[in-house]
């Protein structure tokens, strides 16, 4: 109980530190040739990638030396998004454990969500010991949440919830990607634990206002009888990339829609050879602005993987304008009366403190 309050008062803070307003349509440019992300590459296995909402880290998995287990959160910090990355460092003991830990997802507020098969005491997993991993991939695990305060100073991850009455099974989760919006707070992420999984599959769950993470729903319009998996939504809520095999081989996709209510196009692998090839490309990531896609990519089975990146250019509205997200009327009246209670409760105080004179 301790935990799941935990969970819900640390998500309800970040989706007031999140609220957006509506989602703008913007549009891009196709996709350039990827290269490889030098600064973060070594002999070892590296994948998982993804931007912080500033674009000032990258987060991704490895299972380089120095690690805490099997496979571990890692991240790269820059001076600004024009500047090469720098300081490379392990999310620590407890952002890992000594199974295997992944998917690494930054969120606001200095919280982070990932996937670990760790065995806790609300893990989703029966039994005292992980699943047996699957060839060449890492222990099914549950999503978690922890926030840093300080440097590398991270809260008790606390697990999301398990079905049904919340996101996680006892199957594999990936990739969780949180989205914020006038619309509402949903949780992107693929799973094969859900009663109508077909594999690992799209789900979305909704987040409510206090920060109880709902149970999935399989995103119809995104899944197969495939491997669909990873998802990752672009800021606005308007774009979806993610890795499937319809195909026969493991390549990106992405779907788009008009609104955070609408439904997804279908999805189209990205046209670009450099970038779906002959080998196998995951966990694919939009930065914030979304002109940069991060994936990791094996090259064959004997190859432990590397980040790749590619970049677009952002189009402008008419008359050379981006457009620029704005408050809607009924965002600007919760804010306003989220002003007014903190006044209350501040003037309240005081009114405290005078008693107490």
């Amino acid at each position: 109980m301790r935990h799941a309050t935990c969970t819900r008062t640390l998500l309800a803070t970040l989706l007031l530190a999140g609220i957006a307003g509506p989602a703008n349509a913007q549009g891009f440019g196709p996709w350039g040739d990827p290269q490889a992300v030098a600064e973060i590459a070594t002999a070892s296995a590296e994948g998982c990638p993804i931007e912080a909402p500033d674009g000032l880290a990258l987060y991704f998995a490895s299972n380089r030396a120095g690690g805490q287990g099997k496979l571990d959160n890692w991240r790269a910090k820059r001076a600004s998004v024009s500047s090469p990355w720098g300081v490379i460092e392990n999310l620590g003991a407890v952002a890992n454990s000594p199974e295997f830990d992944y998917c690494p997802t930054p969120l606001g507020g200095n919280s982070l969500m990932f996937v670990s098969s760790r065995q806790t005491a609300d893990d989703c997993y029966p039994g005292d010991t992980p699943p047996p991993p699957p060839t060449g991939g890492p222990s099914a695990g549950d999503i978690f949440l922890s926030q840093e305060s300080g440097a590398l100073n991270w809260s008790t991850p606390v697990n999301l919830g398990c079905y049904p009455s919340g996101p996680n099974t006892p199957g594999a989760e990936f990739s969780p990607s949180m989205l914020t919006t006038a619309a509402g707070s949903f949780l992107f992420f693929s799973s094969n634990g859900y009663p109508d999984s077909q594999g690992q599959d799209i789900y979305m769950s909704q987040v409510l206002s206090d920060g109880t993470v709902l149970a999935g729903t399989r995103v119809a319009e995104l899944s197969t009888a495939s491997d669909d998996r990873m998802p990752n939504v672009r800021r606005d809520g308007l774009e979806i990339v993610f890795s499937s095999n319809r195909d026969g081989n493991m390549d990106i996709y992405t779907a788009t829609r008009t609104s955070v209510g609408a439904p997804w196009s279908a999805p189209q692998r990205i046209d670009n050879p450099a970038i779906n090839t002959g080998g196998s490309e995951t966990r694919s990531s939009l930065s914030a602005d979304g002109t940069r896609l991060y994936f990791g990519r094996k090259v064959d089975g004997s190859d432990p993987g590397d980040v790749f990146v590619a970049t677009r250019a952002r189009i402008a509205a008419p008359g050379g304008v981006y457009p620029t997200p704005t408050l809607s009327a009924p965002m600007l009246a919760l804010l306003a009366g989220l002003l007014a209670g903190i006044a209350w409760l501040a003037h309240a105080s005081g009114l405290l403190r005078s008693a107490r004179r």
